[in-house]
């Protein structure tokens, strides 16, 4: 089995592009196969080094490998200019001048539906002969065969005038070279996909298995947008998602198995997949339920590797402290600065925070605590709880009530890891230190 995915570089790599890499990685890997990276670059304006490098970035990202490429589409344009003059010259394709309005004269006198069949000139761009007669079937894992009659195919034009070849003929010469056995990419391609068999079919070649995937959409049913959060793999990472929670979830978009899980690992995903269970309806991407899902791979992390990974998204050192007492509180590693940050930046500054809990009451209570605070040795979560705990007794009051002043006091917001953990980790000296500030402010 030889697979390819083949994106087309015109920005980031989206989340729908992600998936259908995602699948055809798994579909390789699954059976042993290779899969082939070619970018698609025919469209030289948006076909950047930048763009080029943002796919790559993307894929690396999400630890997809590939065994072949990246192969440039524009680095084969001898090959593709040597076949282009063989169809030219067997008769399978036919320079003409026609314009979109010479294409709508031709539909307006011989029916809508009628495909449009120019005449051979000397010069102009390049049209692939569609036979009169008969029809191209795809066949489709998922959508089974899908049949295009040839009288209602336009003749397409496959090169410029200039030369310059298009899109749906430079594909199939480069599957055809490659060896493709299948092709996996988004049901907005399937309309392409009889031009491309009936460039093989001109030069003898047999179609490839393909597998054209519903599109996503939002989790109002609308087509996959901005609007609907992060839109790229990049702004996935940005948000702090893992990347082993972010390809279970992509593979659970339209894709299942009789054991109906959520969560599957990596290993396990390449050992159950099946191109052949990827459902025809869109699958919708919410991101609030990928939140959840990469809550629970952060929390299967030990502190050690959670650490590095925050190390690393941070530009940070020195947080495993931190960390150890905020892991069960965070969802993505965004999530982690907001939270803890204070620890090593300093109280935050959140005004009605310290209104509502630095009042007079506030403050009695936080002068009580730091003077219980000021006798416990050693300065420990086993040592520190029971003596705030004290002060709550002795004062009648609800734990809050006297919990809350000190972490505005610690952290300027009522938002932290939890009280006692929190002073332990920043010790008596600190924790005394921002209990007086907070008194004399």
């Amino acid at each position: 089995m030889r697979v390819r995915f083949a994106p087309s570089p015109t920005g980031a790599l989206h989340i729908g592009g992600a998936r259908t890499a995602l699948y055809n990685w798994l579909l390789a890997r699954h059976a042993g196969g290779t899969l082939v990276l070619r970018i698609e670059d025919t469209d030289r304006e948006r076909s950047t080094p930048e763009n080029v490098e943002q796919i790559i970035d993307a894929l690396r990202w999400l630890e997809l490998d590939w065994d072949e490429g990246p192969i440039s589409q524009v680095s084969r344009s001898d090959r593709h200019q040597d076949v282009l003059a063989r169809l030219l010259e067997e008769g399978h394709a036919y320079r003409s001048n026609a314009t979109a309005q010479d294409v709508q004269a031709f539909k307006d006198e011989h029916g809508a539906e009628r495909g449009f069949r120019g005449v051979a000139e000397d010069e102009g761009a390049v049209r692939l002969r569609v036979p009169d007669e008969g029809e191209t079937v795809v066949h489709d894992l998922i959508r089974g065969d899908t049949t295009f009659a040839h009288r209602h195919i336009d003749d397409p034009v496959i090169a410029r005038a200039d030369g310059s070849v298009l899109y749906n003929f430079a594909v199939a010469i480069d599957d055809l070279d490659a060896g493709i056995t299948h092709v996996v990419r988004g049901e907005d391609h399937l309309s392409n996909t009889p031009k491309q068999l009936l460039v093989l079919e001109a030069l003898g070649a047999s179609q490839p298995v393909y597998a054209h995937l519903p599109l996503l959409h939002g989790p109002d049913g609308k087509k996959l947008s901005k609007r609907h959060g992060a839109a790229s793999v990049q702004e996935l990472r940005a948000a702090g998602y893992l990347p082993e929670a972010v390809r279970n979830y992509l593979a659970l978009l339209g894709w299942g198995d009789a054991d109906d899980e959520t969560i599957i690992s990596t290993p396990e995903l390449i050992q159950r997949f099946r191109i052949e269970r990827v459902a025809r309806n869109p699958a919708r991407f919410d991101e609030q339920k990928l939140r959840w899902l990469n809550g629970r791979y952060m929390r299967e992390l030990d502190t050690d590797e959670l650490t590095r990974r925050l190390e690393a998204y941070t530009g940070r050192e020195g947080l495993r402290d931190a960390v150890a007492i905020s892991e069960e509180k965070v969802q993505t590693l965004a999530d982690f600065w907001p939270l803890a940050g204070f620890i090593f930046d300093g109280p935050a500054d959140d005004p009605a925070a310290r209104e509502k809990w630095l009042g007079e009451e506030g403050r009695a209570a936080l002068a009580d605590v730091r003077a219980a605070l000021a006798e416990v040795e050693p300065f420990t979560v086993e040592q520190v709880e029971p003596a705030l705990r004290a002060v709550v007794e002795a004062r009648g009051a609800k734990p809050r009530e006297v919990f809350q002043p000190v972490r505005v006091a610690l952290a300027g917001t009522t938002v932290s890891p939890g009280i006692f953990e929190t002073l332990a980790v920043l010790g008596r000296d600190a924790s005394l230190e921002r209990i007086d500030r907070a008194l004399a402010a």
